[in-house]
């Protein structure tokens, strides 16, 4: 229950701002968070472009759950959601603070939809492996909104519709997946190979970043009526969602460029999106 100290509390972090980004970042491998490589040196050259924020909300393809949840604790914990890595990756941790005040208010901006406080989460690899290059002193507190599998893309574009005045209280929120992401068909023995991709992962590529630049969202909004190579690119929705609420954010005065904009092994995209 909201109490009277806890807006007040609200109201005097979060108070108005200049209108801040809004991310999609292609997270790629876990290993992205240990490994030097072209792709964590544009998020840091990304990182140097950005406004100070006030807190981070992050929509991360790994918390699919049914409903939508906010993380509300003080201390969320460094989740390391995968396997069969070096010991080094899961000796990282991401302590960052949370954020119950921004919690309550997501809660309260995202009325009528129901939105639980989760008090058991803590921040999946999603969103860590990547704000940890942004924000490597983990001196920005971060708060991560589940994605509701029951639903579809227009529902989710919408949603992030109504997180927009979280832009004018210092917020950066972040989308973290991929556009391409087929993991079955990744061809680990290229994995190192400069922009690499099947043909149909080219094909998807350029038509997701042809609406991407024209603007023209609607398609993508769709994307289950998209072409063949675009279903192969998107086999489950979990990754592609997080562009959604990247590009819900967006208004008519933004512009949106992109950068990582590369393939990789065949059957996954780097590409990443900056609205301001």
């Amino acid at each position: 229950m909201t109490t009277l100290n806890d807006l007040h509390s609200i109201s005097s972090t979060f108070s108005n701002t200049d209108k801040m980004p809004v991310l999609f970042l292609g997270h790629g491998s876990p290993m992205n968070a240990i490994e030097e490589n072209q792709f964590v040196t544009g998020f840091r050259n990304l990182a140097k472009t950005l406004p100070q924020p006030n807190a981070i909300l992050c929509i991360s393809a790994h918390w699919f759950t049914k409903g939508t949840k906010v993380t509300s604790m003080q201390m969320p914990r460094t989740i390391h959601d995968f396997g069969g890595f070096p010991q080094a990756l899961f000796d990282v941790q991401y302590p960052a603070k949370g954020s119950p005040e921004l919690a309550l208010e997501t809660q309260k901006i995202l009325d009528p939809v129901q939105v639980d406080l989760d008090e058991h989460w803590g921040l999946d690899h999603g969103a860590w492996s990547v704000i940890k290059h942004l924000y490597p002193n983990a001196d920005v507190p971060v708060i991560q909104l589940s994605i509701d599998y029951t639903k579809s893309g227009q529902y989710h574009f919408e949603l992030a519709k109504k997180l927009q005045s979280l832009r004018y209280k210092g917020v950066l929120i972040i989308g973290s997946g991929n556009i391409v992401h087929n993991l079955r068909l990744v061809d680990f023995r290229n994995f190192d190979k400069d922009n690499y991709g099947f043909d149909w992962a080219v094909e998807a590529r350029e038509t997701v970043n042809n609406y991407l630049l024209d603007g023209n969202f609607q398609p993508l909004i769709d994307f289950e009526k998209m072409s063949k190579a675009v279903q192969l690119a998107i086999p489950t929705p979990d990754h592609y969602l997080p562009l959604l609420y990247t590009l819900g954010l967006k208004d008519k005065t933004d512009e949106l460029d992109l950068f990582n904009d590369k393939l990789l092994a065949g059957s996954l995209s780097m590409t990443s999106v900056k609205i301001m």
